[in-house]
């Protein structure tokens, strides 16, 4: 299936598209989306195809390539965490955009998480001296299971 992603510099997706079968020419696919429309109502430039650049196209070209290595990083994290893109859930294609596009949304959580996180952690893992851990004395054992078979499956530990 192809995954369509526009990433930002601190690899966060900020536009996707899925659900086009991995034999659908990638152009093709680009074609038909939105972003691809919204470009073409810009200003359209013809890319030189020649070996001998100048200095403002070389340049385009360096940070072209950093930002495709930024995009590569942030695909291969999606990868890393969320371990359901890589198991037997290929098999099942009809829920397979969602499930991408779940796991896209919850990447970014994550690095958005992860910057509240550095800002606020303290510089000690101790607790306050009076802080005691608060439980619950009603568990919902069903709810309880299912939390646990969900967290499972999403790591890719558990089969569909």
């Amino acid at each position: 299936m192809i995954l369509q992603a526009i990433v930002d510099p601190d690899m966060r997706f900020r536009d996707i598209v899925t659900g086009w079968p991995g034999s659908v020419n990638e152009s093709s696919a680009l074609r038909s989306s939105g972003f691809f429309n919204l470009c073409e109502k810009g200003k359209k430039i013809q890319l030189c195809k020649g070996k001998h650049l100048s200095e403002s196209k070389s340049e385009f070209n360096k940070r072209h390539f950093a930002t495709r290595m930024v995009a590569q990083r942030a695909l291969a994290r999606l990868k890393e965490m969320w371990g359901i893109l890589q198991g037997t859930i290929w098999r099942d294609t009809n829920r397979l955009p969602r499930i991408i596009l779940v796991c896209c949304l919850l990447h970014n959580i994550v690095i958005d998480m992860e910057d509240e996180v550095q800002d606020e952690m303290p510089l000690t893992h101790h607790h306050d001296p009076g802080y005691k851990q608060q439980i619950c004395d009603y568990v919902d054992k069903k709810a309880s299971m299912l939390r646990d078979k969900l967290t499972l499956y999403l790591s890719g530990s558990l089969p569909p």
